[in-house]
């Protein structure tokens, strides 16, 4: 770090000298660092290297919706609220505010991260996906068109140097909690290409991503953090060197819950090899991941090399970050953050109006505040700011009931929030508070300053315990459905079991990893048990009060109701001049990470509140604060004004009431479909939405509101849409789509233009429109613009063709729409492209693979081998169904080799489903075959596979074609028994 003699100019080492290339720095700082030091820098907290001037580094600072985990921060909306708003401008100015108040944060606090964990570009493809609230949208093209606007925030305008390191989750395909970290999903190459990768592959593209995320999740039998994908597609997109960070506990689970390797020596090495290069694992404790390093190279499952493209990744994202300039980084000075200033207040609030979704008004919106009298604002969230698990915690906060009390004044409105006034009685006496239960909030900053992990943060032991006396206490109860309810002391804190077991009225809010906050009443002769959700333990009457034991010692409560909650709101709404009626979900409860919804309806407490109200008033418009959609027939078709926002950060209920008044038209579009049922979804665990026919791409229903739907309290007209093809930089040139839109209505608004493709008469399922382009534009009372729109042709209109496995555009006619959303197409324009027809299969040269099929019905996709490939299995059942469209045989096809593994005479292949007992007129229980017919039936051979020693053992059996097939036929495949099948080559 100094000259070779005292008092000699100091020069500094070429990996702190800005001037030169980044990769040049690194090169120099990675040949310093020991072999020792360097495999500690693959673990999540890196330690410093004091030697060379190295700080600590952490990989990871959650930053969905603003700086979570570190205390206060400008809270914005949830994630599937900013989708809401279809603004990319929008969201570039949040990341850059959130961007700017991570350099402030850590600038008084080193333990602040800045390479950042977000934004979530998981698509929405299921509603009753516990972590709705942390994606954009069901749509590829406009969660990737987010997700860059907001790593291009959070990662500044300098050229060289980043204000934050951005990171993508969830890599790939990972839409269900239920059994997160051992469920496999199964997704088809079509499906993959057109849907799963399209979301990160535009963010990537754009180039201001420092990396991604594996998910939690199995995908095609492999774990997403051994997934062959991050070198095969992920590094290919962009020319940086992305860094792969694991997410928490991930690394073990491949030993520990998959069961995937037999010990954690592979499955780090494994991991390294596939492209993870940071290992969150064991907290703080680097031991173990240090360890299982060593042990991956003394058995010679790596050589330092794959350690080296590890750490150097990591290095140039914190060369990149500046780490290495000292005063040479443009984003060191505390003066060039800001942190909680003017700017981000106002930003919050327009994001917070700009999500507001208006999903029906017949007339009631907007409120006049000339006219309107008493306001009454009702339901269990209409006084509430709800934050989600990630979230900072809130600098102020704005409620649906402040916001018009601020607006109207007090007097004109009255706050109900329709919760059951319940008491408890044991035979012993009554559920009483202690009457000193109101101490000052504390005893939660050891565990802050111990851990960064919020999920290890104790609840409070400071307070005492409840406990039964002869005055009772009455308690909020507030139903969250399913069941599920949590009871609020008149302090206005909620009862919460601590480590100790005692119940206590000491939460501010449900919350937490696993929450503390809720129970359950289950009938027990004229009573009920009370059963604690955190721990699933029952509630008993110790000697020093209220506690959770097993259900041997549960107390027997009565539940006496003082007064329901619909009640206190149909007196409300009788004597208001209008109610608003605010329902929804708490984060933490009932749908969030760990948790998927098991309905999409309203908790019938919940339910009862809005039928109370309108029965008593007609004037009643309900407001939707949710992470997630609801399935809301009724009330779409009673009421006059049905509205919906997610849960919209520390501006939320101001923003509401500027839209509920008219200060701002609303322009929020939905951004994932409305159902009118969860009879309308397939499986959760059903990823192919081609074939299940998901999403607002493939849905054949009608939905309650379709993706992109969203009212204004004025009209736009749509003129003039035009459509032709370009030659530009594009490898297919591009398409121009041109389009007027004109503000015919009443007043100023925002516009949310639309535009879709559809391709009438494809040779293939595609989708029933898909969006390509958008435009959020402002609009002053009968403006008129021009609207252009390039988008490059393969992207446009291409799909992945899996009789060539490419990326295709096919010659034919195509349609261009443009409306307000995927169902209001207000213009059409054709297009058609001219060309060669699509060839057919050539499998006399190219053979099968399996997976490539055009259709199927009862299969999953399974790992070929550890390390990359896929193959076919048999699901539940012990048959399943391929079909290979328009296979070309050419003059003759005389045999088939079939390339199967089979592990036993009669056990499961697919990942762990047992196929015993089936035998559907075929192979016999403990056999396995495939048979091959054409689309008239005429069989062509049925192929025995025998026992290979394995699942990855894979044998190739060869059988003659009595009867060959010649020219271009449909071939179906059917499978049976316990196999895998890889591939089908032809001889001719």
């Amino acid at each position: 770090m100094s000259g070779c003699e005292p008092g000699a100019p100091t020069t500094r080492p070429p990996f702190r000298d800005p001037r030169l290339p980044l990769g040049a720095r690194v090169d120099d700082l990675l040949t310093r660092l020991t072999p020792d030091e360097r495999i500690a820098m693959l673990h999540q907290y890196a330690p410093a290297v004091e030697r060379l001037g190295l700080a600590a580094f952490r990989t990871g600072q959650e930053a969905l919706h603003g700086v979570a985990w570190m205390g206060p921060a400008t809270v914005f909306p949830q994630a599937v609220g900013l989708g809401a708003t279809w603004s990319p401008d929008l969201v570039r100015r949040i990341g850059a505010a959130v961007g700017a108040e991570v350099r402030a944060m850590r600038a008084r606090d080193p333990r602040i991260g800045l390479n950042v964990w977000a934004p979530t570009v998981n698509l929405l493809r299921d509603p009753r996906w516990g972590r709705n609230e942390e994606g954009y949208a069901e749509d590829p093209y406009l969660t990737s068109t987010l997700a860059a606007a907001f790593t291009r925030g959070l990662r500044g305008d300098h050229p060289d140097r980043w204000r934050t390191a951005p990171l993508l989750k969830h890599w790939l395909a990972h839409n269900n909690e239920t059994a997160r970290d051992t469920t496999s999903s199964s997704v088809r190459p079509r499906v993959l290409h057109e849907y799963d990768l399209a979301a990160f592959r535009g963010a990537v593209r754009a180039g201001a991503v420092a990396g991604v995320m594996p998910a939690y999740n199995l995908v095609n039998g492999r774990p997403n953090h051994v997934s062959p994908y991050l070198r095969e597609h992920l590094r290919t997109w962009t020319g940086q060197e992305l860094v792969v960070c694991s997410d928490a506990g991930a690394p073990s689970n491949l030993v520990d819950s998959e069961h995937y390797f037999a010990t954690h020596e592979e499955g780090v090495a494994a991991a390294l090899l596939a492209g993870v290069d940071s290992f969150t694992d064991h907290d703080q404790d680097a031991s173990k991941t240090i360890g299982r390093v060593r042990g991956a190279l003394e058995r010679g499952l790596i050589d330092a090399s794959v350690i080296d493209t590890a750490v150097r990744r990591l290095l140039t994202m914190r060369c990149a970050l500046g780490e290495f300039d000292g005063d040479d980084d443009p984003y060191a000075d505390p003066r060039s953050a800001g942190f909680d200033t003017p700017a981000h207040r106002a930003l919050a609030l327009e994001a917070a109006e700009q999500a507001v979704v208006l999903l029906k008004n017949d007339g009631l919106l907007p409120l006049s505040p000339s006219t309107t009298g008493t306001v009454a604002v009702v339901g269990p969230l209409a006084d509430e700011c709800k934050l989600d698990w990630y979230s900072g915690a809130l600098l102020r906060r704005s409620s649906p009931r402040e916001a018009l009390a601020a607006r109207l004044g007090a007097d004109r409105v009255v706050f109900v929030e329709g919760t059951d006034t319940v008491r408890l009685r044991t035979a012993a006496g009554w559920v009483r508070v202690p009457s000193g239960a109101v101490a000052e909030e504390q005893g939660r900053e050891g565990a802050r300053e111990a851990s960064l992990n919020p999920a290890q943060q104790a609840a409070r032991t400071d307070l005492p315990p409840l406990t039964i006396g002869d005055t009772p206490t009455d308690l909020a109860l507030a139903d969250w459905g399913g069941g599920v309810f949590t009871l609020r002391a008149p302090s206005g804190r909620y009862l919460t079991v601590a480590g100790d077991g005692f119940v206590r009225a000491a939460a501010e809010q449900p919350g937490g990893w696993v929450v503390q906050e809720t129970f359950a009443l289950e009938r027990h002769g004229s009573g009920h048990l009370l059963r604690h959700g955190g721990t699933g333990g029952y509630v008993c009457v110790a000697a020093e009060g209220l506690k959770v034991a097993d259900r041997s010692r549960a107390e027997v409560f009565h539940r006496h109701v003082v007064e329901r909650g619909e009640d206190a709101v149909a007196r409300a709404a009788a004597a208001a001049d209008t109610v608003v009626v605010v329902l929804g979900n708490d984060p933490h409860i009932n749908g969030r990470e760990t948790e998927d919804r098991a309905t999409l309806a309203l908790p019938a407490g919940q339910d009862r509140l809005w039928r109370t109200a309108h029965a008593a008033n007609p004037r009643t418009a309900l407001v939707l604060t949710s992470s997630y959609p609801y399935a809301v027939g009724d009330a779409a078709g009673a009421l006059p004004a049905l509205l919906w926002t997610a849960h919209g950060g520390q501006a939320a209920g101001t923003g509401l009431a500027r839209v509920l008044f008219g200060d701002v038209s609303p322009a929020g579009r939905l951004p994932q479909t409305w159902y009118a049922s969860e009879d309308d979804l397939p499986d959760l665990l059903d990823y192919d939405i081609i074939a299940s026919r998901a999403t607002y791409l493939y849905f054949d229903g009608a939905p309650l509101f379709p993706f992109g739907h969203g009212l204004s309290y004025t009209r736009f007209d749509y003129d003039d849409l035009s459509v032709r093809r370009t030659d530009d930089a594009a490898p297919a040139g591009s398409l121009a789509v041109e389009c007027t839109v004109t503000n015919s209505g009443p007043c100023d608004g925002d516009e949310v233009a639309q535009i879709y493709v559809s391709a009438p008469g494809a040779r293939v399922p595609r989708p029933h429109r898909r969006l390509i382009a958008h435009r959020r534009v402002a609009l002053r009372r009968g403006e008129r613009v021009r609207l252009f729109f390039t988008v490059p042709v393969d992207e446009a209109l291409g799909f992945w063709d899996v009789a060539h496995g490419r990326w295709t555009v096919d010659p034919g006619r195509y349609e261009i729409h443009a409306g307000a959303s995927s169902a209001d197409i207000r213009r059409t324009a054709a297009l058609t492209l001219d060309g060669p027809p699509p060839a057919p299969r050539p499998v006399l040269r190219r053979g099968l693979e399996a997976a490539d099929y055009d259709a199927t019905d009862g299969t999953v996709l399974v790992d070929r081998a550890k390390a990359r490939g896929d193959a076919v299995a048999c699901g539940d059942e012990a048959v399943g169904r391929l079909l290979f469209r328009a296979c070309d045989f050419g003059a003759g096809a005389t045999a088939v080799t079939v390339e199967a593994s089979r592990e036993t005479a009669g056990g499961a292949t697919n990942g762990g489903a047992t196929n015993e007992g089936a035998t559907d007129g075929g192979a016999a229980a403990d056999e396995a075959a495939v048979e091959l017919h054409l689309a008239d039936g005429t069989p062509l051979a049925t192929v025995a596979i025998p026992p290979t020693g394995g699942r990855y053992a894979y044998t190739a059996v060869r059988a003659d074609l009595p009867t060959p097939p010649t020219g271009v036929h449909d071939l179906h495949v059917t499978l049976r028994g316990a196999l895998r099948l890889a591939r089908l080559g032809f001889e001719g």
